[in-house]
Formats: structure tokens, sequence, C-alpha cells
């Protein structure tokens, strides 16, 4: 019972360092959401690791119009971050639970669309039976990484440690 509750444990620790070093491009995704008049921040799916791509969509899909990300320390120099009209920079703020963004100036009517594109957290290990979130050509670094994470916990793994990082770093 102890192996599989470390083997799962190494294996979404491994997932997570695939995620903040931006290696799992396969759980990219495209997302929207309307914009209300007035509203400024807004909060993404709670999996969102980042944003890579942000536009304003105005009635029709011909009609999007990029926004420019800026960092939150220069968000909060904005003299009146208040002024309403159409939204032209987004900061994205990763908070804890879900990563919200803020939107500059602050969206004048309801008819307007923050269309994204999203790097999506990697599900879990779960239970350790059901399918992992990684294609096919990924398992050979999976199972290379998982081999390295697990070799450093066990007495009789420390001898390969080595050998077995430099396979999971090829």
């Amino acid at each position: 019972g102890y192996d599989l509750r470390t083997v799962r444990r190494s294996l979404n620790l491994l997932l997570l360092d695939w995620a903040n070093r931006g290696l799992n491009l396969w759980t990219l995704e495209e997302g929207s959401m309307p914009l209300l008049s007035g509203v400024d921040t807004y909060t993404l799916p709670a999996d969102t690791v980042d944003l890579f791509e942000h536009r304003v969509r105005y009635g029709s899909e011909t009609n999007d119009l990029p926004l420019v990300r800026i960092s939150l320390s220069n968000y909060t120099t904005l003299p009146t971050r208040s002024n309403q009209g159409r939204p032209v920079q987004i900061v994205v703020d990763r908070q804890v639970a879900a990563p919200q963004v803020k939107l500059w100036p602050v969206p004048d009517n309801n008819d307007y669309t923050l269309v994204y594109w999203r790097l999506r957290r990697m599900q879990d290990a779960g239970s350790g039976i059901q399918t992992q979130d990684v294609p096919f050509r990924m398992l050979p670094a999976l199972v290379a990484g998982l081999a390295y994470m697990i070799a450093g916990k066990i007495p009789e793994g420390a001898a390969r440690a080595q050998l077995l990082k430099a396979q999971y770093d090829e």
C-alpha cells in the first residue's frame, strides 16, 4: 500500500514539474468567457497554469483584437484603473485557488468576450488505474522520470540514481 501511495505522489510531483517547465504543450486549450460591463476581474478555471494568448472579441469572430499582457506591478501603477472602454491590457494574477485576470480599461458594455489559450494542469494520478493525461510519445520520459524519482526514495536505488537522471534528462 505504501509503495502505491509513494509512486502516485512521485508521479503527481513529476507532472507538476513538467507543468512548471512548460513541457506539457498537449494541455493547451482554447477558452472564452463573456465580459460584463463594469467588471474588471475574472476568475479562470482552477486548473489553469498560465495564459499564452488572449484577445477581446467584439461581436463576430472576425472582430478579435489582441490584449497586451502587463505585469501586476504595472497594473497597480495605472492612475485610473476604473476607466471604462474596450479592454486593451490584461494582467494574469496567479492566485492559489484559481488564477484571475484583470482587464484595463474595464469593459464598458456586455458585448465583449475574452478569448484565450491556456495551459491547463495535467490530471493527477488519481487512483493509479486510469489512463494518464500524457500522449503516448511522452511515455518514455514519464517512465524515466518516475524511475529517477523513486530511485531517490529507496536504499537500493541510490546506486542507479545518476544513470536514471541522465536517462530522464535525455
